[in-house]
């Protein structure tokens, strides 16, 4: 992956030299600060961090970096007087609060005139990433205990007089110094370091190889090259963008190459990215997340999350085959596919690692530090061959690369503990949680809706583990208790639809990040992202209802659901993209009545999969009546909008 590549959304490559070696030396320091507190190193018996200390380390080193890498406005191309003396304010206060972390843990020490100048910078670093929405929602529910009592409803609660507000907010648990800065300084921290490494060390590339020598040959083959590869190195990242520049960069011109349209393959890429976050066995960061907020193993998230990440994989197979059988396209040519064999003996030791995550993660129970063990194994692994081997210069880059993803995981989730502060001390997050069952009228069916809401407007901006920390406190509760729904289906309801704020209009920054590299139309990418993954628009649905769908029932009700929904996706496919398995082009008034017949076999009740199979029946029967019927009249109609709908009819010719 080139530097450019891994750089964009920062200024590092505008930085003065001085400010890059500083800004790669407090990388190191943070690496090295992560592994001396998370590994409890110790002299004499004595930590030699202790956990309020290895915070506000933390944040002196990355709050600082956030001044100098994201600019305050887009034309800031370089650091201005005003950045780097915010980056020096930040730093030099939380190194004094680092040194008395002692006495605000034991003692309640607190400084609250240089608590309120942190609370500007972190919402200003917020500003910077989430964009002016996220920062003026961190506004609203940092400052809510000054005027909780006077709010009506379900908004009211206790009030509290500023300085403690800013006391709580800073110092306390239930602020900063709680849940948002241990997800991204402990939990965070080691899989981000993972990532980085994978990419220096060609990941991507073998993961693109793996899938290009399984699905290369069929018919459109490179779109299914991109599902594969993104779910596989997504579930290793856990970043959905390094998923997309990653893998992106060779699927995407390789599927235009061979006839997909620029639009869709650039919705192909953001959605097959998307899904790779939650994609067991590994998930990324956001599954110990769930763990930590819920008290569960780490296994049985992965358990549960197995069954619906096949069923979007499966979805998105099924309607890049539709389309290529649709419009005729071929698979890779046999030259160009390369050897399973020979990709498997180059990449073995990419093999081995995943191998050892795994066994890390679910026998030893490493939980959050195997992905520092995982990285030491690769970095070794890596010496085998001179292609992946760690040079100087990768492993610069990849000081750089990891110092940029946890500057901006800082900047996005440390503000999140100002809100969660607002909600706890006032007592708002329960009487919220009540007001929205009583907004729902007790039904679940809304109350389910109203969540579905609220996870969009959290997770704009590609922010879903800030979004899942604030919903796992307000939402979950509600939909909980309404109905005695499964805290596992529920909190991973969370994550999906928070996650598909990223492929999801008016925001869509993933899919709008694939398709500027496909040189397509944003928004066309955007709506073509959202049908392709329409999946999992409505699977959370179907396990929250169901969780046997989650593993969460009987393994025979499981597979039963497990069935029936492979079903209804092959013929929700159908009706997306025009083209029926084993059956051919379906015609334009025959694809919505399949869409609705899938949805409703997939529907975990008796009655709606038996109003589905009819459904189809019937629609099935009146296309081979009008086929028997029509003739060439029907195959001249359906040539037509094959052609419409391809994107290769141009000045009334036909274009292959």
């Amino acid at each position: 992956m080139k530097e450019s590549s891994v750089n964009e959304a920062t200024r590092y490559d505008s930085l003065p030299r001085l400010l890059k070696l500083v800004f790669i030396f407090f990388s190191v320091v943070g690496i090295a600060s992560a592994i001396t507190y998370l590994f409890g190193f110790s002299i004499r018996g004595n930590p030699i961090l202790l956990e309020f200390q290895y915070y506000w380390l933390f944040i002196a080193l990355f709050g600082s970096c956030i001044f100098l890498l994201l600019p305050a406005r887009k034309k800031d191309k370089k650091v201005p007087w005003y950045d780097f003396v915010l980056a020096v304010l930040i730093f030099g206060i939380s190194v004094y609060f680092y040194m008395h972390a002692w006495d605000i843990s034991l003692s309640g020490w607190s400084c609250v005139p240089l608590g309120i100048v942190v609370f500007i910078l972190i919402l200003e670093g917020g500003r910077r990433t989430g964009g002016p929405i996220f920062a003026a929602v961190c506004v609203v529910l940092g400052f809510y205990p000054l005027f909780a009592s006077y709010m009506p409803g379900m908004l009211y609660g206790q009030s509290w007089p500023f300085m403690q507000t800013i006391e709580s907010s800073i110092f306390r648990v239930e602020g900063l110094m709680g849940i948002p800065t241990k997800v991204v300084a402990e939990i965070l921290v080691g899989f981000l370091i993972f990532a980085g490494v994978l990419i220096a060390t060609g990941a991507g590339e073998f993961f693109l190889n793996i899938a290009n020598a399984i699905f290369g040959r069929f018919r459109g083959g490179p779109a299914k090259v991109a599902v594969a590869a993104s779910g596989f190195f997504g579930s290793l990242s856990g970043s959905v963008y390094s998923n997309i520049i990653a893998t992106g960069s060779v699927t995407i011109p390789t599927m235009k190459r061979i006839g997909y349209p620029a639009h869709y393959a650039g919705a192909i890429e953001a959605c097959a990215s998307t899904g790779g976050v939650l994609m067991p066995p590994v998930m990324g960061a956001v599954a110990f997340v769930m763990c930590e907020m819920i008290g569960v193993e780490y296994g049985a998230v992965i358990v549960a999350a197995a069954v619906p990440s096949i069923l979007y994989y499966f979805g998105l197979l099924m309607q890049v085959d539709a389309y290529a059988g649709k419009v005729g396209l071929k698979g890779l040519p046999r030259a160009e596919i390369p050897s399973l064999k020979r990709t498997l003996a180059q990449g073995w030791q990419f093999i081995f690692v995943f191998i050892f995550l795994l066994w890390g993660l679910l026998y030893m129970r490493w939980s959050y530090l195997t992905p520092y063990y995982a990285t030491g194994l690769m970095i070794i692994l890596s010496f085998i061959r001179k292609e992946t081997m760690m040079t100087p210069k990768k492993l610069l880059n990849t000081l750089v690369v990891i110092g940029r993803l946890l500057t901006q995981a800082a900047a996005v989730i440390l503000p999140i503990g100002f809100i969660m502060c607002g909600l706890i001390i006032t007592g708002v997050s329960g009487s919220f949680t009540a007001g929205l069952v009583s907004l729902g009228m007790g039904n679940i069916f809304l109350i389910l809706i109203l969540g579905v809401v609220a996870c969009y407007i959290m997770g704009m901006a590609g922010m879903t583990t800030a979004a899942y920390i604030f919903l796992a406190v307000s939402l979950a509760p509600a939909v909980i208790k309404v109905a005695n729904l499964n805290t596992l289906a529920v909190h991973l309801f969370i994550i999906y639809y928070a996650m598909l704020a990223g492929i999801t209009l008016p925001v869509a920054a993933s899919a709008f990040l694939a398709g500027t590299m496909a040189g397509a139309s944003l928004m066309r990418t955007a709506l073509t992202a959202m049908r392709l993954a329409i999946v999992i628009y409505f699977i959370p649905f179907f396990f929250v209802f169901d969780p046997a769908l989650v593993l969460q029932g009987s393994p025979i009700r499981t597979l039963y659901l497990f069935v029936l929904c492979l079903i209804g996706i092959t013929f929700i496919a159908a009706g997306c993209e025009g083209y029926l398995l084993k059956f051919g082009v379906v015609r334009m008034w025959a694809r919505l009545p399949l869409v609705i017949a899938g949805l409703l076999i997939g529907f975990p009740e008796w009655w709606s999969t038996i109003a589905g199979a009819i459904l189809v029946a019937v629609v099935i029967s009146m296309m081979l009546i009008e086929r028997m019927r029509g003739g060439d009249a029907y195959n001249t109609t359906r040539n037509t909008e094959i052609l419409q709908e391809a994107d290769i009819i141009k000045g009334g010719k036909h274009v292959r």
